[in-house]
């Protein structure tokens, strides 16, 4: 064992024996038998991998961003230029557009340096100009960085499209929102204001937007976010996990004190909202995933939507997102279930904010995909520790791991594509043995604040 200088959170350089962190850009085969009996999904929101590991040691990051010229922006940008990254607190104030058409002028065909013609509200708005080069002040997202220092951080996580939170909540139940063949939904349902949802509890009239297989957009072609034809002809792993009496759980917010946005991917499957699986696996509130750990009733996979302040979603007034992973990060790895079990954690959409890597041309996968590069931690015994994973992944590397895991067969979405997430274990390793992640919230905090009651999303 070596001794090395590290940088900790505030900069301070400290010496501590422990390896270095290493990296593969390679799939790996695992040959030992799996020895994980639960995988624990926890969705945070819009953030880019940049925006929260641009400093961090030996990744793909950058302090120093590319821009277009842009004479309306004060002061005016006049030739394509770099652009220093803000340092800022974690807490953004203001959301930024991240729907295709904001996907598409922010990659300008792979140079990732559109993002300062992107408009606030979509490409007839204000150009938000320097506002999305900024990165998150390591020294507030620190459970984060202790994560990723101690377990895998995937460097290479790609959004299944270009788009937003509704699309990528289908793409983390199932690997792509195809609902015919050739077209895709993406973006946000038609429905706006405050009684608006994303599925079977829509006003009456919502329609989706659609894309095609080589990206063409379809503006209100798409069917309403539930109908007959999100049954069979639309699987997701809840089919899968079924079929073989494999145990899940959609954990989500409260939302009874307003007719908001339901942030719950499932609330799109007809069979599920009109089923008893409403009741007995979509589990209001998220906390009570506590309980079931602490009972000893955590099922083989769960989905984790957090509370509005602890999200990460930019334009909320507060946000202890580091501090609800490391509670729920705790309470599993001081659990009966430590020694079983992988946690995913990762952000649904890039949220407008700038990335510098945009080398996955969309044209070779359609539907508007593949879309900007976003975090990704896996946490286990068995993850690899201290790695950094150079491998190209997207959501459906997540769902086809879970698939492999348990023999489930295929949903024939971008799984069939996709790398799994399998090359950041190692399932022969000496078991990681736990420790806690420091944070200023425990679990405590979380099972006794007053919900939020607000959408997870804020961007209908």
């Amino acid at each position: 064992m070596a001794i090395f200088l590290l940088a900790d959170c505030n900069g301070t350089m400290s010496s501590v024996a422990r390896l270095p962190l290493v990296s593969g850009a390679a799939p790996a085969a695992v040959s030992s038998p799996s020895p994980i009996k639960h995988v624990v999904l926890m969705i945070q929101e819009n953030r880019t991998f940049n925006d929260f590991f641009a400093t961090f040691p030996g990744a793909d990051g950058t302090t120093i961003g590319k821009a277009e010229p842009n004479p309306n922006c004060s002061p005016p940008i006049l030739n394509n230029e770099s652009i220093p990254l803000a340092k800022v607190p974690l807490t953004v104030p203001k959301d930024l557009y991240h729907e295709y058409v904001g996907y598409r002028t922010a990659y300008d065909h792979g140079n990732m340096d559109g993002f300062d013609n992107v408009g606030f509200g979509g490409k007839n708005g204000i150009p938000e100009c320097t506002y999305p080069y900024q990165y998150t002040d390591p020294t507030q997202i620190r459970p984060y960085w202790d994560l990723a220092k101690q377990y895998t951080l995937a460097e290479h996580m790609f959004t299944t499209q270009g788009s937003g939170s509704f699309t990528a909540h289908q793409d983390l139940i199932r690997g792509g929102t195809v609902v015919e063949p050739g077209r895709a939904m993406i973006d946000l349902p038609t429905c706006s204001g405050p009684n608006c949802r994303w599925g079977c509890d829509a006003p009456t009239k919502t329609l989706t937007h659609l894309i095609t297989q080589h990206n063409k957009y379809l503006t209100k072609f798409g069917p309403a976010p539930c109908s007959n034809q999100f049954t069979s002809s639309y699987p997701t792993l809840r089919d899968l996990l079924d079929a073989k009496s494999l145990s899940w759980k959609y954990y989500v917010p409260p939302s009874d004190k307003t007719i908001g946005k339901l942030m719950s991917a499932f609330d799109v499957i007809y069979p599920v909202r009109y089923g008893p699986e409403w009741t007995t696996n979509v589990i209001t509130p998220q906390t009570r995933v506590f309980y079931d750990i602490s009972h000893r009733r955590l099922p083989a996979v769960t989905w984790l939507v957090p509370d509005a302040y602890y999200s990460d979603h930019p334009g909320e007034p507060e946000d202890y997102g580091p501090q609800w992973i490391a509670s729920v990060v705790n309470a599993i790895g001081e659990s009966r279930y430590w020694k079983s079990t992988a946690i995913v954690i990762v952000w649904d959409d890039w949220g407008g904010l700038y990335d510098n890597l945009g080398g996955l041309s969309p044209r070779k996968y359609g539907y508007g995909g593949l879309g900007p590069r976003v975090p990704a931690i896996i946490v286990s015994p068995y993850a690899k520790a201290r790695y950094i994973s150079r491998t190209d992944y997207e959501f459906g590397s997540i769902i086809k791991y879970i698939e492999d895991n348990w023999n489930l067969g295929s949903l024939g979405t971008t799984d069939q594509r996709a790398n799994s997430i399998i090359d950041c274990f190692d399932y022969s390793q000496k078991p990681i043995a736990f420790t806690p992640i420091q944070s200023s919230r425990d679990k405590w905090y979380f099972l006794h604040h007053q919900p939020s009651y607000l959408a997870v999303d804020s961007d209908l």
